[in-house]
């Protein structure tokens, strides 16, 4: 029911059929209007699907936190502040979506508040922040970094709010009871996707400065460091029989609220739980979903923006 990777994955059963409706409703709007919105550079193109892959590769990974908790990096902020929170909205869901369709990470029935908790208000919420801080900060040389975190840890925040009201409409928990629970706990969850987020911020721009600098100079055409983004994706899944098997924060709630037996099995398995059916070996089966995942997620990121670039090149004739 629950794997080891979750974090705000909410599970069939968790809301009641309208609040799921809802949630539907809005991300399908959202969806669109991010897809409409996105206008990747030609540059961007490759960035979108080798982005979605680091993020589903680094989803995979929990680290622990306190009391039991485990939490793992989420990645909307660090999609926005690459490509802006349009396209970023469009890599998450590509993500989100992948996690519940292949992997049965999260409900089929609810994905739509899965989409707008993870894909809509965290690189919107966490980009605000960022551009707010990065203003305020313009006297620091390393202002950006601290405003990159306060923005992550924000988004997360953000999220667990918006789940908590989702869980409280639903019935499932009185708001007073769930939404200190869901703060509490993603608030220090949010502090590892303040540190995840700095520290790959750094490594890009030591290797990529154009993509958070729009002043340094591209570099050379070339499809290096494409693989390369795509061999450290690769590189992360090695360390995903390495995480946290602790309860993730919404586990960890509903578990000491007492709804966790709410959630439902999904209705059908392709890989459940990152684990490849096929193999006995736990951690082989584990990098080898994880390898399964970073493929399908980086053909369906880079495919929808290469489409949209294309129809764009053609509005452009």
């Amino acid at each position: 029911m629950f794997g080891p990777f979750l974090a705000l994955h909410i599970p069939d059963g968790f809301l009641d059929i309208p609040v799921s409706l809802v949630g539907w409703l809005l991300a399908v709007m959202f969806i669109g209007i991010a897809l409409r919105e996105m206008r990747p550079a030609e540059r961007e193109v490759p960035l979108i699907g080798t982005l979605a892959a680091f993020i589903f590769a680094a989803q995979m990974i929990n680290f622990p936190v306190a009391g039991g908790t485990s939490g793992h990096l989420i990645g909307g902020t660090l999609a926005a502040i690459l490509l802006g929170p349009w396209a970023a909205a469009i890599v998450m869901t590509c993500v989100v979506a992948i996690q519940a369709l292949i992997f049965q990470d999260g409900g089929l029935i609810v994905m739509g508040f899965n989409l707008v908790n993870m894909a809509i208000i965290t690189p919107f919420v966490g980009y605000a922040v960022y551009h707010w801080g990065r203003k305020l900060l313009t006297h620091s040389t390393r202002g950006w970094l601290v405003a990159a975190a306060v923005g992550a840890w924000a988004s997360v925040v953000a999220a667990a709010a918006a789940c908590a009201l989702q869980l409280a409409v639903s019935g499932t928990s009185a708001l007073k009871v769930v939404l200190p629970a869901m703060l509490g706990v993603h608030a220090v969850i949010g502090l590892g996707e303040a540190l995840i987020t700095v520290g790959a911020l750094a490594f890009i721009q030591q290797t990529r400065p154009d993509l958070v600098d729009p002043e340094a100079p591209v570099p050379a055409r070339g499809s290096s460091w494409i693989a390369a983004g795509l061999a450290v994706a690769l590189v992360v899944t090695l360390l995903s029989p390495l995480a946290s098997a602790s309860p993730d924060g919404l586990e960890r709630v509903a578990e000491d609220q007492g709804f966790l037996e709410t959630a439902r099995d999904a209705p059908y398995e392709i890989i459940p739980d990152y684990l490849i059916p096929a193999i006995d070996n736990e951690a082989v089966a584990t990098i080898a979903a994880g390898v399964i995942g970073v493929a399908v997620v980086a053909t369906v990121g880079y495919g929808t923006a290469a489409l949209r670039k294309r129809r764009d090149s053609r509005a452009a004739q």
